[in-house]
């Protein structure tokens, strides 16, 4: 078997990756995949339509094909089938919106200091990073993020379980947008949702009840999820997208609190970024970690295992794991005897 040379190619390709971001942040900002889907296919079409020159529309064009974004047969252009769903703005779909988070300065500076952070082993920005008090970043987050969660907050539902006609208690810790718990009040008509965030973050969740028609069973617990009383016993506690921003102590602190909140017969569900215990696959869940090392003080990509632990530890009988594919996530449903 013939060892293929050295290449440097992979070095490049890292060092210029910034260049793909570029790219796809300026598509998102000229609406160029929207202008395709509306029948839009050559260089010149496009530009008109975007008010842009014809050359620089070719020209990102065809980065944008190179990137996999775009076909391109002679001089048209087409969107993929991925493309056509997530970024065409006409699709129920559409996640561009998320570069209002994804990119926001103080997340992109995170990582310019990265070198620093992996010194100190936690961020380089500031003491507690994204998750310092009541940091502004959460309501970016909440407007931006939930049409990119609708797909993980349906197959979370699916795990609710149970008569979809029952009375149903449901808490939705650190509740952002609101999504997870909204979902669950759209497919169990009988179910109660209260939300537990920021004041100003719930703003956004309130908007989504009542655009989702259940904000008659959408309240709400603004403060701190650390120094507020959840109140409950509820049937359901969701913990999404939340304990990966702490350590394991302080991880061991809110799965008692949910413990409490937890009626018998009950389940807490936290929906998270698992890796396997390798902690390098699958590599989109995995390379997470990352994340947390640049932007918060203690955060991870925990194993089940540590969850399994964890939940136990806080009391819950058995935890169950799930992977939400598509997605690039996955769920622990912990039950309380």
């Amino acid at each position: 078997m013939t060892a293929h040379p050295p290449s440097p190619a992979l070095f490049f390709d890292t060092i210029n990756a910034y260049q793909k971001t570029e790219s796809l942040r300026t598509a998102i900002e000229l609406d160029l995949f929207t202008k395709i889907a509306e029948g839009r296919r050559t260089a010149t079409e496009i530009a008109e339509a975007c008010q842009a020159s014809p050359r620089g529309i070719r020209i990102l064009a065809d980065s944008l094909t190179i990137n996999g974004f775009l076909t391109k047969h002679e001089d048209r252009y087409e969107l993929t089938p991925d493309t056509n769903v997530f970024l065409n703005r006409h699709s129920p779909a559409f996640v561009g919106g998320t570069l209002d988070f994804l990119l926001t300065p103080e997340i992109r500076d995170s990582f310019s200091h990265l070198t620093a952070a992996v010194r100190r082993g936690g961020t380089a920005i500031s003491n507690e990073g994204t998750v310092s008090y009541d940091n502004p970043v959460w309501v970016a987050f909440a407007r931006a993020m939930g049409p990119m969660m609708q797909m993980p907050a349906q197959l979370l539902a699916g795990l609710v379980g149970g008569d979809r006609q029952q009375p149903l208690r449901v808490l939705d810790v650190a509740a952002g947008h609101g999504i997870f718990g909204i979902t669950i009040a759209q497919q169990y008509p009988q179910s109660r949702i209260t939300a537990l965030d920021w004041s100003n973050v719930l703003t956004v969740a309130t908007e989504n009840a009542v655009r989702a028609g259940v904000s008659d069973r959408h309240s709400l617990i603004p403060g701190s999820a650390f120094d507020v009383d959840w109140g409950g016993p509820y049937d359901v506690v969701l913990l999404t997208n939340f304990l990966h921003h702490f350590d394991q102590p302080t991880c061991d602190k809110l799965a008692a609190k949910a413990f409490a909140a937890t009626a018998p017969g009950g389940k807490t569900i936290t929906l998270e970024f698992i890796p396997e215990p390798d902690r390098i696959h699958p590599p989109s869940t995995a390379g997470f970690a990352l994340t947390m090392l640049a932007t918060t003080a203690h955060g991870d990509a925990y194993t089940f295992a540590e969850y399994e632990h964890l939940f136990e530890h806080a009391g819950f009988g058995r935890s169950e794991f799930h992977s939400l594919l598509p997605t690039n996530q996955q769920a622990v449903v912990s039950f309380k005897s």
